[in-house]
């Protein structure tokens, strides 16, 4: 999430919508996830669909920024609350990424803030560091490391959901690729990480690391778990310039592929104003995007114009092409219509592949939901309207595909 957020001045008041968010609401409970009967084998793509057995797989997943970090109760309440949504896929990214733990090599970022996980309190957990012994990366392979992500993907697996896995996050927000870059004396944000070899080298060392690990909980290396749904390079890996950015993706696409040709490969990159520039990348599975109607000065019906579009693009290119990232202040009058509208959207064009809304939160271990009252854009498992919009709409889209299927297997009968 790149973005902050002003107060909504223009809403949606026409009738239409408002009979639409009543229908949303009214629609079935939604299928959970765990009663997808195809959980064991791994997602492909066909077209613009993702595809599970050869059936299409339409993405209706939820974010969520602390898995990797949060308690084993927190991460199982975050897991529970999407399924209870009806979403198949989650989505988070690999961190946090600190300095040395002498303090010789200094972390760029609060490391040691008290609070919630949701407000980036990671009590001690750290997957990347600096080790002055070895003047180089090191990873911690521990119970406050990488177990932790051994948990989340075995609790993931247990519930049927799929994971979206980000390598890295390009913000300093927990460390990401800007920890790293500083490790080597640079303050360059959007160049040096993507063209320094040893910045390069360190990611392709994360990567493999990661990819072949064996969890213990599973006894999959995680290159062989289904349960994850793609690999991402980096979340919002904003590189400048756009050559740059391009090339680095390709070389690390292709470094992906060779070591794991099980799963997907996206980018993970916002792309609104490049609509998609790395799509034609051959070793790239999926096109994302992650819109934020404000921050680019569209209104709720602008921004519903903008997912059309961006799932023309799919069509064109012939890859599926996911919104992953979205969102709208709750204190909006209108919150509850834009969401409806927009999975309305999502879920009638055939050639759009899904949406991973920005973000689910649940209840922390201190006993209450995170406080976000600066961008507002946390769902809750709290009955509001905006949880009964989300909820059925995975309903309703799942309905819809499956009549859509239906009608075309009638076709191809003679």
């Amino acid at each position: 999430m790149i973005v902050g957020w002003q107060r909504a001045k223009n809403g949606l008041r026409n009738a239409g919508l408002r009979v639409l968010v009543f229908a949303l609401i009214s629609a079935p409970a939604a299928v959970s996830a765990a009663d997808d009967v195809s959980a064991t084998s791994f997602i492909k793509t066909s077209g613009t669909e993702f595809t599970v057995d050869d059936r299409p797989f339409f993405v209706a997943g939820v974010n969520n920024h602390y898995l990797t970090y949060g308690s084993q109760d927190e991460v199982t309440r975050v897991l529970d609350d999407a399924v209870a949504m009806g979403a198949n896929v989650v989505r988070t990214f690999l961190q946090p990424v600190i300095g040395s733990l002498d303090g010789s090599w200094a972390t760029i970022w609060n490391w040691r803030i008290e609070g919630d996980a949701s407000d980036l309190a990671v009590r001690g957990t750290y997957l990347l560091y600096w080790d002055p012994r070895v003047g180089g990366m090191a990873i911690n392979d521990g119970a406050n490391g990488m177990q932790k992500v051994d948990f989340l993907i075995a609790e993931a697996g247990k519930r049927h959901l799929r994971l979206i896995i980000s390598f890295l996050d390009f913000w300093t927000y927990t460390g990401g690729a800007q920890q790293m870059r500083a490790w080597y004396g640079s303050t360059d944000e959007s160049r040096f990480f993507f063209r320094d070899p040893r910045t390069k080298r360190d990611f392709r060392t994360w990567v493999s690391h990661v990819v072949q690990r064996v969890n213990p909980l599973t006894g999959l290396a995680y290159r062989d778990d289904p349960t994850i749904m793609a690999w991402e390079l980096m979340n919002e890996g904003n590189a400048q310039p756009e050559a740059l950015r391009v090339a680095w993706t390709a070389e690390m696409s292709t470094y992906v592929k060779s070591l794991d040709p099980n799963h997907l490969v996206g980018s993970g990159h916002a792309q609104v104003i490049e609509k998609l520039s790395d799509l034609t990348i051959p070793t790239l599975d999926f096109g994302t995007w992650h819109g934020y109607p404000l921050y680019y000065k569209l209104t709720v019906r602008q921004f519903n114009d903008l997912i059309t579009e961006f799932c023309r693009l799919a069509a064109r290119a012939t890859k599926p092409v996911l919104l992953e990232e979205f969102g709208y202040a709750r204190s909006n009058r209108d919150s509850a219509e834009a969401y409806a509208m927009w999975l309305d959207t999502l879920g009638r064009d055939p050639n759009c592949a899904g949406w991973v809304v920005w973000r689910l939160v649940s209840r922390q271990d201190s006993g209450g939901y995170p406080v976000d009252e600066h961008d507002q854009f946390d769902i809750r498992n709290d009955a509001s309207a905006i949880w009964n919009i989300l909820k059925a709409a995975t309903a309703r889209v799942r309905q819809t595909r499956e009549m859509r299927r239906a009608s075309e297997i009638i076709r191809e009968i003679p």
